[in-house]
């Protein structure tokens, strides 16, 4: 059985060398089978709904491609360059197939930073979030333009990772050239083994992992097991497959095992309680009224501003607070949505009246019930 068969919302990366056939160019027909599955899957064509992200690989490559150069350059500028360029063709071809198939698209770039900040990580996941509700499936991919550091090609497998983490994807599905993972490099140890299934994080893979593959894609296997062991930490498990496989996506989403199943050892809402239990030293807290307290632990409901009654401390939107009943009792824990000046302002305003009271409105709940654990029922 396939990792992917249950998961409802799955981010799919694939390579740089896949994308553009080892850097001839953006493989047209390649695209186009990704494109046709990724669509299929989105509008339920199995009898199941399912939400899909892509993050894709070949904007450096395409370039390199269009501005006719032969071999990948050293300045970063001239880098940065070459990924503008190449942008220009990756989410146009991803635009086209997917739109043949009647599903819309969306460019989102990003970079490590941007997730790094509470607030920028926050607006990501509300954009993303916002996009799978419509059934458009994003393309992501590092925005290169603007790093500072040096571009690395096989970067995007940890970044398809920290998507997995932003969005709480079911599932990560990693398309490579390689059918998936050995036990050592098949093409120069006759004895090795594959690895259909393994426990992502066991430090006995990254041993296996051999270093970086094609002149293309600067990933490697390496990369992808510790961006399967990343994924794990909010309860994902990835799996590693040829990109190349027939109906690849359709296949692993109808529970046959391809490739390398790497599987989280704990479930994505498990991961996820003991990341916010972790938290020892919390910057802030709201008190609630017994409405609230009931909503929350008995109706499974989110923390509206209605509901607040006080607010102590000093935190930012983003941070783990607590959520205390009349009594002063933790009742719940989660990532407030507005910092503690104004959650002060909103306390007991309804959700449509924030825009009048804080001059915008970035969520209508305080704290939503996806990003809170109930600790007291």
């Amino acid at each position: 059985m396939s990792v992917v068969q249950d998961a409802r919302r799955i981010v799919v990366k694939v390579g740089s060398s896949l994308v553009t056939n080892e850097g001839r160019g953006l493989d047209e027909a390649a695209i186009e089978e990704w494109a046709r599955q990724l669509a299929a899957l989105v509008q339920g064509a199995d009898g199941v709904r399912r939400e899909l992200i892509m993050v894709s690989s070949g904007a450096v490559a395409e370039g390199m491609k269009r501005l006719g150069w032969k071999s990948r350059p050293k300045e970063l500028h001239e880098l940065q360059a070459a990924a503008a360029v190449g942008q220009m063709g990756l989410v146009q071809m991803y635009e086209t197939k997917l739109r043949a198939h009647g599903v819309g698209s969306a460019q989102v770039l990003l970079t490590h930073a941007d997730l790094a900040d509470r607030e920028r990580y926050l607006n990501a996941r509300s954009t993303l979030l916002t996009l799978l509700r419509l059934g458009v499936v994003p393309v992501i991919n590092e925005n290169d333009t603007v790093v500072n550091d040096e571009i690395k090609f096989g970067d995007n497998d940890t970044l398809g990772a920290l998507v997995a983490n932003l969005v709480d994807a079911d599932a990560y599905v990693i398309l490579t050239d390689q059918p998936g993972l050995y036990t050592a490099d098949p093409r120069s140890n006759p004895d090795a083994q594959f690895v259909h299934e393994a426990r992502a994080g066991d430090p006995a893979l990254e041993a296996m992992a051999g270093g970086a593959g094609s002149a293309i894609g600067k990933g490697g296997m390496l990369t992808k097991i510790l961006a399967a062991k990343r994924a794990a930490g909010s309860g994902t498990s990835t799996v590693i497959a040829w990109g190349r496989e027939k109906n690849v996506l359709l296949r692993l989403a109808q529970g046959e095992a391809i490739g390398t199943s790497l599987v989280a050892p704990e479930q994505k809402n498990q991961a996820r309680k003991q990341w916010m239990m972790d938290h020892l030293q919390l910057r802030g807290a709201v008190t609630i009224d017994a409405g609230a307290v009931t909503k929350l632990t008995t109706a499974g409901k989110s923390l509206l501003p209605v509901g607040v009654v006080a607010v102590e401390g000093d935190f930012s939107r983003g941070e783990v607070i607590a959520v205390r009943g009349p009594d002063g009792r933790e009742v719940a824990r989660g990532l407030a949505n507005y910092s503690s000046a104004e959650a002060r302002l909103l306390c007991k305003h309804s959700s449509d009246e924030i825009e009048q009271v804080l001059g915008y409105s970035a969520e209508p709940e305080m704290v939503h019930r996806d990003n809170m654990v109930v600790l007291h029922r």
